[in-house]
């Protein structure tokens, strides 16, 4: 099995799910200060939505492992990869249902069983996705594939927040100003059957149902004879310490988020803007905008075209997803004139993802580094400044999931699905994170509580050169390796 050119039939319809894991996870911010009101909770227990949706990614890839262990081989291989996202959104699709007993009922607890089941499915979507975006051609380019189904995630993350938003307020502009519980049924009872549409969708592509992993490795490899071929995936160190960045990254991403409503909804004079509930969703909507346009940027590198024309579309790619978020944002008749000078972050965005070159451990440094003085500077400013440098932490966590992700499998060849399992149970961090920096604002501040981002952050830092040194000791050789595909 060669892996020369990118199957764009395939991909494109492999994508169709990453578009709903960022519409539900970008909702679920939306939900938040929603359920905080009507169930008077404290800023730590309204983060127990993030905690239910993504400790489920955890106990999914617990049951995956668990399975693969029982039947005494991979799970993946057994059912196949297009079978199993097609049961992991058929198990989304339940929990979706589960919001309209739940809202009749008023229940928080029935509700937060709902994003638990949600997350399980996308847990199994996630572990055969992930891998296969990355495989459906040069394996040069793979990251930068995983960047643009990334991509196509934060299409949804975008449109995400509005349409929910718009669906439990009602229109903005006739004057929704207020939530009830029972408004959360409609849109959940409609993404559970898009969640059917999309497995039958994908049961009928062309979408392949196996992949010879080990082929794969060869390919990655500068020097094959170097290859770790170890029985289990523990034993790669890229992929041990990888997984405790998918668990700080994912934590990072979600925590900023997460508590970013409640630094909005402080007073002009505690440092935030003093905005109502309604009024929230454009910011967090530009939040996750921002990783897609981060995302859209990286993603020039999967395309097969010349190194001029690429880095033109490293500069076209960025400000047509900007554009948009604007767009979306002024149909749903919010004023977007206030974000225009945010077009200077993404500048910054770009000079990273420029000085990158296509290598997934330099463009994971700078951008930890680049997160790390964006919250620095939004909790040692505030207002609009300090919004603002919060928000570009989006921009900046854009591309590390796909690094962080590469890097960790890089070389795994039969371990890869075990590896893929193994990361995909740390995305509890978007939970767990959210959690202690609600619990760090209810002591200090939401202010002061971005320090939890700032920890997090300079491990991924470390992460991105420790990974590049236990990878040379195997035989592959990122910038090599990034040279072949192109960039």
């Amino acid at each position: 099995m060669t892996h020369q050119q990118t199957r764009w039939s395939q991909f494109g319809v492999l994508i169709t799910v990453f578009f709903f894991w960022g519409f539900v996870a970008a909702s679920n911010d939306i939900l938040i200060p929603v359920f905080k009101k009507a169930f008077d909770l404290t800023q730590a227990q309204s983060q127990l939505v993030s905690v239910a949706f993504y400790v489920a990614y955890t106990v999914g890839a617990l049951v995956y492992f668990a399975a693969s262990r029982l039947i005494g081989g991979d799970v993946l291989n057994r059912l196949g990869y297009k079978n199993g996202i097609c049961l992991g959104l058929l198990v989304s699709a339940l929990g979706s249902l589960l919001f309209y007993p739940a809202a009749n009922s008023g229940s928080f607890g029935l509700m937060l069983s709902g994003l638990f089941i949600v997350g399980l499915g996308f847990s199994l979507q996630q572990i055969a996705a992930n891998p296969l975006a990355i495989v459906m051609g040069n394996p040069a380019t793979g990251a930068q594939r995983l960047t643009l189904a990334g991509g196509i995630n934060n299409l949804g993350t975008t449109v995400g927040p509005l349409l929910v938003s718009i669906a439990i307020f009602g229109s903005v502009a006739a004057g929704g100003t207020t939530a009830s519980i029972e408004s959360v049924k409609t849109p959940y009872l409609v993404l559970g059957a898009a969640f059917v549409l999309v497995a039958l969708l994908l049961k009928f592509s062309s979408v392949p149902n196996h992949i010879d992993l080990e082929e794969v490795a060869r390919e990655e490899a500068l020097d094959a004879g170097k290859l770790a071929h170890a029985t289990s995936a523990f034993a790669y160190p890229q992929l041990v310490l990888g997984m405790l960045a998918i668990f700080v990254y994912v934590g990072v991403e979600v925590s900023t988020v997460s508590n970013l409503p409640a630094y909005l909804e402080l007073p002009v004079g505690q440092g935030g803007l003093g905005l109502e509930t309604w009024m929230i969703a454009p910011f967090v909507s530009l939040y996750w905008a921002s990783l897609m346009i981060g995302r859209w940027t990286g993603a020039a590198g999967a395309f097969e075209v010349g190194a001029g024309v690429r880095r033109l579309l490293m500069l076209i790619l960025p400000f047509l997803a900007f554009a948009v978020y604007l767009a979306v944002n002024a149909i749903a008749s919010h004023d977007v004139t206030q974000f225009y000078g945010y077009a200077g972050v993404i500048m910054v965005m770009i000079a990273a993802t420029l000085l990158s070159r296509g290598n997934p451990a330099r463009m994971l440094l700078y951008f930890a580094l680049c997160g790390i003085a964006a919250l620095l500077v939004g909790m040692f400013s505030t207002g609009k400044a300090s919004t603002i440098a919060f928000i570009s932490v989006g921009l900046f966590c854009s591309t590390m999931w796909p690094c962080i992700f590469a890097l960790a499998i890089t070389g795994l060849g039969r371990n890869t699905n075990q590896g893929s399992s193994l990361l995909i149970m740390m995305i509890m961090g978007g939970g767990i994170v959210s959690w202690l920096q609600g619990v760090l604002a209810d002591r200090v501040g939401v202010h002061m509580s971005f320090w939890i981002g700032v920890a997090c952050f300079a491990y991924l830092a470390f992460y991105a050169l420790r990974a590049s040194v236990h990878l040379r000791r195997q035989g592959i050789d990122l910038d090599s390796l990034a040279a072949s595909g192109g960039h």
